[in-house]
């Protein structure tokens, strides 16, 4: 039986429809899920079913990241767009979305063993190119909140980000984890810059529907020593985007994001630390960056 399920991440919704035994896997989406669609601020719908291959096809960009992450592959298909993903890297392709033009109509074909990985890919994919005209960035960065405040750590895997917010969970009593990969930040109207938890976190469970005013945000890189230093506007612009989900070849989608960037930028500093894998440095790093 075919079933829609209504979502809401980071106060943007989105709907999902396919079969029950498919959306029974979307435990993840439990926390962020709504009765109804407003009127307003709905992103997408996505569908679930086979989809056609027909039309001009013309290869426009690879993601190849490392090598147990997702290979994205993305073509155009006369005016829409075809998305394949595989689990790793040299993997096979192992979920297709074809999405109209603007990214807001979807439609997913998977294998039944692979339907909880394709929709979570999907959807993470298809929030990020969506999201990017209401000032959000969906950052690849662990949050943690203490004091109200949500911290993100950035920096490229396999950097200790996870470690590093545990560092925080073990030197701090009221430290808490809100999302460890894959959290949503946005520029408000009024300027505040917020970070909400969503239901993409990596390898960790935490699927959090909270979200808390941004404290910091810090690049880490492993290094001998702890030390902390602020980041120039330069460099502080360039490793957030390098951070932030968007594709690149669509000229309206990436304006968004470079206002939204210069637009954070204006009102909260970014810090660099070269750290060890130790609680000095989460000391270190809040007491530079929580003021």
């Amino acid at each position: 039986m075919v079933e829609s399920r209504n979502y809401q991440v980071a106060g943007l919704c989105f709907s999902v429809s396919g079969e029950q035994s498919q959306l029974a896997r979307m435990t993840n989406y439990e926390p962020f899920r709504i009765a109804q669609l407003p009127d307003t601020d709905v992103l997408f719908h996505l569908s679930m079913g086979e989809i056609s291959m027909s039309g001009v096809q013309e290869h426009v960009f690879t993601d190849t990241s490392d090598d147990d992450m997702p290979r994205i592959e993305i073509d155009r298909l006369d005016t829409d767009w075809l998305i394949q993903v595989s689990m790793v890297k040299d993997g096979p392709i192992c979920a297709r979305i074809r999405a109209n033009h603007d990214f807001t109509e979807a439609r997913l074909q998977t294998e039944t063993q692979q339907v909880k990985f394709a929709m979570d890919n999907a959807l993470m994919l298809l929030f990020a190119f969506t999201s990017a005209r209401y000032g959000v960035l969906e950052m690849h960065a662990s949050v943690t909140v203490k004091d109200g405040k949500g911290f993100l750590f950035l920096g490229k895997s396999g950097t200790g980000k996870s470690t590093h917010s545990r560092l925080w969970l073990e030197a701090f009593a009221d430290a808490r984890l809100l999302n460890d990969d894959n959290p949503i930040m946005r520029l408000l109207p009024n300027k505040e810059v917020r970070v909400y938890g969503s239901p993409w976190s990596g390898k960790t469970p935490c699927y959090i529907n909270r979200d808390v005013p941004v404290g910091g945000i810090v690049k880490l890189s492993q290094a001998p020593k702890n030390e902390i230093r602020q980041l120039s506007l330069p460099e502080a612009y360039a490793y957030i985007l390098s951070s932030a989900s968007g594709l690149k070849i669509v000229p309206e989608m990436m304006d968004a994001l470079y206002g939204t960037i210069a637009g954070i930028l204006q009102v909260l500093p970014i810090h660099a630390l070269d750290c060890l894998p130790n609680t000095d440095a989460a000391r270190l790093c809040e007491s530079t960056v929580n003021k």
